[in-house]
């Protein structure tokens, strides 16, 4: 199995080229926003493109101009550069990267969220001459992840931004940040990736999987890497096959088999595989869902069988209905997280109530 690289690390960003070309254009221009709200869903390489640009903007505009010379073409940044190096060690003067803190001493658990204490240090830091005479580089990872104390925090220096000091909030879900710090901070879209580059990147960091779980893996992951290659990691594609299989059941499911399904997920060495079952059956409801709103339209199948489930489910109870069914699960699976309820009673629950549906 191929490590994956931080995206510190990461020389490579596939799929990205309209927002790379954004960034060179307002770098070329030479009217660099101090800040940047790089958005979109989470997995998809929004981190990689901020160390991406972040090496670009240390390294004085990339490693010079385009064939004969001139504004710089690219934002790449060979590995074998200094600058690569240092960002890649965490040994640069000039570049401080915000992510969750450990909770104690020993560093066994991340806390769930940055605090104050993580971003206290930053405005002092931006202020400071750059230490190599360039500019000064914070990146946020994920700003969605600041409480509020850390993001007012945050909005003070983005209220009075020094000179030639650049931030670079990455957001998987930027309503809801501040509407001030939205407002301060040019806003760069990434789309997901298509699922030939997902393909691609699982071909190369997953080389051991087959050909067709890759290309199910990359129907799976809507477009983010990050989630193929957990659900590789976590056998998601196995499991989802197993919930299709239980599914294919109805308007009956096999009750025995359910049991032993819910035992086997909810067991505590297994923490991964119950996340994994319940994002994968809170998914695909929510497929049921966009694929009645579309008459079956458009869908594309993960595993062979499954849009015949789908129009068998549809034709059995309203969109409404299924919806209702949707929404009841994310709650059940919610607040079993949150009050730590019974697994195997929650992925039971949430099993029973779409045979209730269908069997109507």
């Amino acid at each position: 199995m191929s490590d994956i690289p931080h995206p510190r690390d990461n020389p490579d960003l596939l799929g990205h080229a309209p927002a790379e070309a954004a960034l060179l254009e307002a770098w070329n221009s030479g009217r660099l926003a101090h800040a940047w709200l790089l958005c979109g869903p989470k997995g998809i390489g929004k981190a990689t493109l901020a160390y991406r640009f972040a090496r670009f903007v240390l390294a004085g505009g990339g490693e010079g101009g385009g064939l004969f010379g001139g504004a710089p073409e690219s934002l790449e940044i060979r590995p074998d550069h200094p600058i690569f190096r240092r960002v890649a060690s965490q040994g640069h003067a000039d570049l401080v990267a915000v992510e969750r803190g450990w909770t104690d001493d020993k560093k066994a658990k991340l806390r769930t969220e940055i605090v104050v204490e993580d971003v206290r240090g930053i405005g002092g830091f931006m202020s400071l001459t750059p230490a190599e005479g360039g500019w000064r580089v914070v990146i946020i990872d994920s700003a969605d992840e600041m409480n509020r104390n850390a993001a007012n925090a945050v909005l003070k220096i983005l209220e009075e931004p020094p000179r030639n000091a650049l931030m670079l909030l990455v957001s998987h879900s930027p309503g809801q940040l501040l509407p001030t710090i939205r407002s301060r901070c040019r806003r760069l879209m990434l789309q997901p990736l298509s699922d030939a580059a997902v393909a691609d990147l699982l071909r190369h960091h997953r080389p051991e999987l087959a050909a067709a779980d890759i290309a199910a893996l990359a129907k799976l992951a809507e477009g983010s890497i990050g989630k193929a290659l957990a659900l590789a990691d976590e056998g998601g594609l196995d499991l989802y096959r197993d919930v299709l299989n239980l599914l294919n059941g109805l308007p009956r499911l096999d009750i025995p088999a359910l049991h032993a399904f819910g035992d086997r997920v909810a067991r505590p060495e297994n923490d991964g595989a119950f996340h994994t079952v319940t994002e994968l059956l809170v998914w695909w409801l929510a497929r049921l869902v966009r694929a009645g709103g579309r008459q079956g339209r458009g869908m594309t199948e993960v595993v062979p069988g499954e849009a015949a489930l789908i129009s068998r489910l549809l034709a059995v109870a309203s969109l409404e209905h299924w919806l209702e069914v949707w929404e009841k699960t994310t709650t059940l699976f919610a607040r079993t997280e949150a009050v730590h309820l019974d697994r195997k009673q929650a992925v039971l629950g949430a099993f029973l109530s779409v045979e209730r549906l269908a069997r109507r």
